[in-house]
Order: C-alpha cells, then structure tokens, then sequence
C-alpha cells in the first residue's frame, strides 16, 4: 500500500491541482490534504469537492483511478507545522496499513511511472527508508536539493551573504561534483518529495514538530540516515515549482532563520562529529566516483 500527503495553507484548488493528478495518475491508494488554513476551508474544500465529482462524471482515466480504490480524505487541522502536519498523515496512513508514504510540496508535479520505480527500488532494497528523485525546474534545469549536512556558514551564509562571497563553499555543500547523475547516500535530501519506508519512519517517531518550518527536513533525513540509507536517485524526474517563499517574506524569513537556529542548537554548532563523519564520507564517494569516469 502507498499513501501521499500533502500540507497546505492559504492554497486554492489550482495550486494543487498539478500534483493531484500525478497523484491520480500513479498507484497511490490513499491521498491526504492536511489544510492548515483554517480561513479559507470552504473555498478549497469546495474545490475539491468539485474536482471529485469531475472525476466521476467526464475523465476516463481518474473515473479508473477511483473504481481501483484511490481515496483522496480532507484532514482540516491547526497549523501545527509542516512536519506536524504531515505528520497526522503519516500516522493515519500507518493505521491504514501503508508500506510506502509519500510527503510532496503542493508545487511539484510527475509522470506516472515515478512512484512504481520508488517502490520497486525499496522493494528491492529493504536498507533504503528514504528515497528523492532528480528535482527540476519547470524548464528542465536542475535544482540541487540533495545536500551536505550543513555548517553555519551554510546555512546563513546562504540567507545573508551575496551568492559570490560563498560560490565555492555552495558548490561543495550542494554535490555540485556529482552533477546530480549518480545515486547517492545522502544525509540532507528536501522535504519537497520525501518518499519514507514508514516502518523506519514509525522507528525514529515521526517528524520532529519543534521545527515549525524549515530545517525538519534535514532532522528527519538525519535521524533516519543514522540507521539506513536515504537515497538520491537521479533516475526518475519530478518538477518543482520552488517558490523560495523566505527569500520573499520578511516574516517567512525570520520563520526560516529561528528554525535553522533551532536545528544547530539541537545538532551542534561547531562542534558535530556524525556531520564531519557523513559528509567526508560522501565527498569521498563522489570524488571515487569522478576518478573513475576520467
């Protein structure tokens, strides 16, 4: 069984719609929209309602999807974050008896025969509990969401300082070396598609809802990379709109800077020995793995 989650706030139906139908048109038993916006409930909820009788009424394709079984269950809920939110999926869906879960940002979209690949490959691989496809951009460039653990200088030298001043240091941190061709034990993969093995989610309890948003993401693939591989796996696309809304916000900005603060005080600062010991290993295997192709 495979289930999806997806967390939005203040979203109409047409931000939504493109990963709905990947979802549609993939085999995902059960979709959950855990909507944070408590103010604009009716206005989505009727959205979808409208969505789903379209389904029933004019499209061949979903009216399938339907009749195999696929649910799509509206979950209102106080916005308790986008770890916390997904996490009420995550729980439900293990309740519901899933093996696989997907957690996907309302902005990304894929072709039908990604989440068959994942499953294959976590079949097959029963070490992985966490796998992120190649991410891209609307126009096919690729968005490097498969990273280092970060330092400070990382972290806030990215929100701070002019992209020059860190140029070489963002090539390192972000796998530039790799070309994002091979795949890769990696300990910081984005939360925007984040495919779990839920066992070894249940494992390590869930996301880590201190982190309101921003930085549960590399707490989560952390704390799972510990005890199994999280996988970067170039050879399935999604695309990703990727808003960068902090860069935007001076409020999401600050959003994003308390919860950063918040992962270095729970992780170190400068002090972090897993951290030196995971990203010299995986600098150490991309540079094997350039050395062999020369």
């Amino acid at each position: 069984m495979v289930t999806a989650s997806i967390v939005t706030y203040k979203h109409h139906f047409l931000d939504i719609e493109p990963v709905l139908r990947s979802l549609f048109a993939s085999p995902v038993d059960t979709i959950y929209i855990i909507d944070h916006s408590v103010d604009l409930m009716p206005t989505l909820l009727s959205e979808l309602e409208e969505f789903r009788s379209r389904v029933f009424t004019g499209e061949p394709q979903l009216v399938q999807r339907v009749a195999q079984g696929l649910q799509m269950i509206y979950l209102p809920h106080e916005n308790n974050g986008y770890g916390g939110g997904h996490n009420v999926a995550i729980k439900q869906a293990i309740k519901d008896g899933s093996t696989y879960h997907l957690v996907v940002n309302p902005d990304i979209w894929f072709g039908p025969r990604v989440i068959p690949g994942l499953v294959k490959y976590m079949d097959e691989h029963d070490d992985v509990a966490q796998m992120m496809p190649k991410v891209l951009y609307p126009d096919g460039e690729i968005q490097r969401l498969a990273k280092l653990l970060p330092t400070p200088m990382d972290m806030f030298g990215r929100l701070c300082l002019p992209v020059s001043f860190i140029a070489k240091r963002n090539a390192l941190f972000e796998l530039a070396d790799s070309r994002y061709e091979m795949t890769l034990n990696v300990p910081y993969l984005s939360g925007c598609f984040m495919f779990f093995r839920l066992s070894a989610i249940k494992e390590i309890d869930f996301f880590d809802e201190n982190f309101f948003m921003y930085a549960e993401d590399i707490d989560i693939t952390r704390r799972l990379h510990e005890k199994y591989k999280t996988l970067y796996y170039p050879e399935l696309p999604v695309y990703h709109k990727f808003s960068r809304a902090s860069h935007r916000s001076l409020r999401l900005f600050f959003v994003h800077v308390y919860n950063i603060m918040k992962y270095f005080n729970k992780w170190g600062w400068f002090s972090d020995k897993q951290r030196t010991e995971y990203n010299k290993r995986l600098i150490d295997e991309i540079r094997s793995y350039r050395k062999k192709l020369l």
